[in-house]
C-alpha cells in the first residue's frame, strides 16, 4: 500500500516547535501561519517575514545543448539568459495551454535551474524528460537536493547582510549568486513573490534549520517574523501576481492570461521551432483581433469577500468570473482579481458587481496591481 501522507520539509519539526498551524498543500505539510496572518502580512509590508518554500519543484538542466533544449521546451529565450541571471516563463502545451509557470535560473553556461510550482513539478519534470529527446542535455529531478527560504520584506537586505559576506547590493533583482549565509553555503536569488524587496536561499536540506534559526536570530532587531503560506497568498494578491490554478490554467495561453510577453517567437535556436508555437501564435492573432476578457482588480465598497469561482455581474449580466480574492490588510477593503468582458475591463467602470451568494454586491473596477512598493 502506498503512503500518502504529506511530504515534509527539512523545516517540519520547527515549525511545529513555533506553534504552526499546518497544512495540506500540493502534498506537502506546510505551515499555514503562524499566529496571526494579517500581522505576518504587514511584517512583511513593513519590516521583514521569513518563508519555507521547500515544496517548490526544483529541476537541474545540464549539457552543452541545456539551452537550445530549454528554447524548445519553454516560450521564452532562455538561451538570451546571462549567467547569474533568472528569467520568468512558461512552459506550455503544444495547444498553448499554461502547463504552469517558471522561474529559470541560469548559475553556469551549461547549467539551468529550473523551478515549478509545487503543484506541478512532477508535470514540469515529465515534460521536460520528454522535450530532452534528441538534445544532448540532462534533466534532473533535485526536489530532494534543496531546501528553499526566503526572506522579504524592505528590512530583508540589512537582516541578510549581517550574515552573508556576498555583495548584495551588488545583486540585480532576478540574479543570483554563490554565497555563504550564516556559514551555510547558499545560492541567493534576488527574488519572490510578495512585492517586497526580497532573497530566496536554495541550500541543502541537511542545513536548513541552521539557517532559519541564524536568520531568525539576524532579524530580531528589524521585527522579522516567520510567515505562512495565508500571507504569502495575500501578498502575492496585492501585488497582482498570477498564481497557478487560478489566474494561470491548461485552459488558457499567456495571450489569453494578458502574459502574452513572455512569449518570445523570434527565438534563434532550433529555427524558432519550439512546444506549442503555432497555437500561441493563433492565439496571438486572435488577441490582436478580439482581446480576450481581460485580468482585473476588484476592490469591494463593503466587506463581503469574493472567493475564486464567483461570477463578476453588471447589468444583470455574468462578465466574468473571479480567480482570487481576500480581505487586504493593506488597502483595508477585500479585493479581488478576475477575468472581465473586455467592454467592462477600464478602470472605474460603472455598475460592476460580485455575484457573493446570490446578492450583487458592488465593486471597483481598478488597474493591478493593488500595491506596489517604492523603490
Amino acid at each position: 500500500m502506498s503512503d500518502t501522507s504529506p511530504r515534509k520539509t527539512a523545516l517540519d519539526a520547527t515549525h511545529r516547535a513555533l506553534g504552526a498551524t499546518m497544512t495540506d498543500f500540493a502534498g506537502w505539510d506546510m505551515p499555514l501561519r503562524y499566529g496571526s496572518e494579517r500581522e505576518e502580512h504587514t511584517a512583511v509590508r513593513e519590516r521583514a517575514g521569513l518563508f519555507d518554500l521547500s515544496h517548490m519543484g526544483e529541476i537541474t538542466v545540464t549539457g552543452p545543448q541545456a539551452a537550445p533544449f530549454l528554447d524548445h521546451a519553454l516560450v521564452g529565450n532562455m538561451g538570451s539568459i546571462g549567467v547569474g541571471r533568472a528569467r520568468y516563463t512558461m512552459i506550455c502545451a503544444e495547444d498553448g495551454g499554461i502547463l504552469d509557470d517558471l522561474i529559470v535560473y541560469r548559475p553556469a553556461e551549461s547549467r539551468y535551474l529550473v523551478v515549478a510550482n509545487a503543484s506541478n513539478a512532477q508535470t514540469v519534470l515529465d515534460e521536460l524528460n520528454r522535450r530532452s529527446e534528441g538534445f544532448d542535455t540532462e534533466v534532473r529531478d533535485d526536489r530532494e537536493a534543496y531546501a528553499l527560504l526566503a526572506i522579504q520584506g524592505p528590512a530583508s537586505p540589512k537582516i541578510l547582510a549581517s550574515v552573508t559576506d556576498a555583495d548584495l547590493d551588488g545583486l540585480k533583482y532576478y540574479a543570483g549568486l554563490p554565497g555563504t549565509v550564516a556559514g551555510v553555503p547558499a545560492m541567493i536569488a534576488r527574488t519572490g513573490y510578495t512585492g517586497e524587496d526580497g532573497f530566496e536561499l536554495f541550500v541543502d536540506p541537511a542545513d536548513a534549520a541552521k539557517l532559519w534559526e541564524a536568520l531568525l536570530a539576524a532579524g530580531t532587531g528589524e521585527g522579522l517574523v516567520p510567515c505562512g503560506l495565508a500571507c504569502r497568498d495575500t501578498l502575492r494578491l496585492e501585488a497582482g501576481m498570477p498564481l497557478y490554478g487560478h489566474e494561470l490554467t491548461a485552459s488558457l495561453t499567456p495571450f489569453d492570461a494578458g502574459l502574452g510577453r513572455v512569449v518570445k517567437f523570434d527565438k534563434t535556436a532550433n529555427d524558432g521551432r519550439f512546444v506549442g508555437r503555432e497555437a500561441l501564435a493563433a492565439a496571438a492573432g486572435r488577441a490582436d483581433a478580439k482581446p480576450p476578457r481581460k485580468l482585473v482588480g476588484l476592490v469591494a465598497e463593503g466587506r463581503r469577500v469574493p472567493r475564486a469561482g464567483y461570477a463578476v455581474v453588471a447589468d444583470g449580466e455574468v462578465i466574468g468570473e473571479v480567480t482570487s480574492g481576500a480581505p487586504s490588510p493593506t488597502v483595508g477593503k477585500p479585493i479581488a482579481m478576475a477575468y472581465v468582458d473586455a467592454a467592462h475591463a477600464a478602470p472605474g467602470t460603472p455598475g460592476v458587481g460580485v455575484d457573493i451568494r446570490g446578492s450583487h454586491e458592488p465593486y471597483e473596477v481598478v488597474a493591478l496591481p493593488f500595491y506596489k512598493r517604492r523603490k
